[in-house]
């Protein structure tokens, strides 16, 4: 699997044209890094040497995750700054980090009984400051890392959790489905890092689907900047609306479908629309949304008929299914609602 990064490519390219001359700067390098990262992924998806502690004898209820300081440099992991059980450091980043990696530990294994990413207890690593003026987060198929942003259009990547669950996330997905990043299957695969970011978000507020904002990366945009968030479940296309970034181009149906060549066949862009299915069921089963809506895209994500390349369809059909299995017909009927206001399901 590819690096995944949540700040899409069409938002840098937009950036790039339209930015003032250092905003351009470091939206082409941020753009640059993150080509050649995907690259280094798709030729060798291996994790790196050493940076993945011994593994641990059973699955653990604790975490292990140890937060590294890159130090504005690009090399990996960095130095060590943070390990399991230490006192805070005064870093916002770090601290961010290490609480965001201990948030979505604790919403799989409560939630889910899933121990981490691999349900083997996984040592969970982070770098934070990576790169000068760096746009963006990712997961790289071994670790998080984090970048500052520019100041001017994002802030710390740090400071938002459900970006932190989105990415881990994206490590379970290629754990348990492996869905193919190119086209629906790939915006399947950012989707369920939505669903499973906001998810995070709301077990750590305690939040009910009628009470989340069901915005992602909310913490991100810099003051100034018109709009809310990079992405909303609620209102696909609404996030933002920028002289810099753009427009949130995001559709809510299959009606506003983008057929495109860009960012691996507009995996950020018409993830839109499995997200606001995942949001219409939640809010019409109502309550905390991760019991029984997450409950039934998980046991999706993990349904052994489920193959890579599965399509919005596919993945739709599975979702009605499991829900009659693991919950009822009244259930399944939401779920299946939810997919046909969206024209997935007809």
């Amino acid at each position: 699997m590819p690096v995944s990064c949540v700040v899409p490519p069409t938002v840098l390219l937009e950036i790039a044209r339209r930015g003032t001359p250092d905003q351009r700067t470091w939206a082409l390098w941020t753009l640059a890094t993150d080509t050649s990262l995907r690259t280094f992924r798709a030729v060798a998806a291996v994790r790196p040497a050493g940076l993945v502690a011994a593994p641990l004898t059973g699955p653990s209820d604790t975490p292990k995750r140890t937060v590294y300081d890159g130090a504005g440099q690009e090399q990996l992991p960095g130095k060590l700054v943070r390990d399991e059980g230490t006192a805070t450091t005064g870093d916002e980043a770090v601290d961010e980090a290490y609480d965001g990696l201990g948030a979505t530990f604790d919403f799989y294994l409560h939630s889910y009984e899933r121990h981490s990413i691999d349900d083997q207890g996984l040592p969970l690593l982070a770098t934070v400051h990576y790169g000068d003026h760096y746009d963006n987060a990712f997961w790289n198929g071994s670790q998080m890392v984090f970048g500052d942003g520019d100041g001017e259009l994002f802030q710390r990547f740090t400071r938002s959790l459900d970006v932190i669950g989105h990415e881990l996330t994206h490590g379970v997905t290629e754990d348990e489905a492996r869905l193919t990043y190119l086209g629906q299957s790939g915006a399947l695969n950012e989707s369920i890092s939505d669903v499973f970011g906001t998810l995070v978000k709301q077990y750590h507020l305690g939040q009910t689907a009628e009470a989340a904002d069901w915005l992602i990366g909310a913490e991100l945009l810099a003051p100034g900047v018109h709009g809310v968030a990079l992405r909303s479940m609620k209102a696909p296309g609404t996030a933002y609306d920028d002289p810099v970034l753009g427009k949130d181009d995001q559709p809510a149906t299959m009606a506003g479908y983008v057929h495109t060549t860009a960012d691996n066949g507009g995996v950020h862009t018409n993830s839109g629309i499995p997200n606001h299915a995942f949001y219409l069921a939640a809010t019409a089963l109502g309550g905390k949304a991760w019991e029984v809506a997450g409950r039934v895209w998980y046991d999706a994500l993990r349904d052994s008929r489920l193959k890579p390349t599965a399509q919005f369809h596919t993945f739709a059909t599975t979702t009605v299914r499991v829900a009659k299995q693991a919950f009822d017909n009244d259930v399944a009927s939401a779920v299946r609602d939810a997919w046909q206001q969206v024209g997935v399901i007809r």
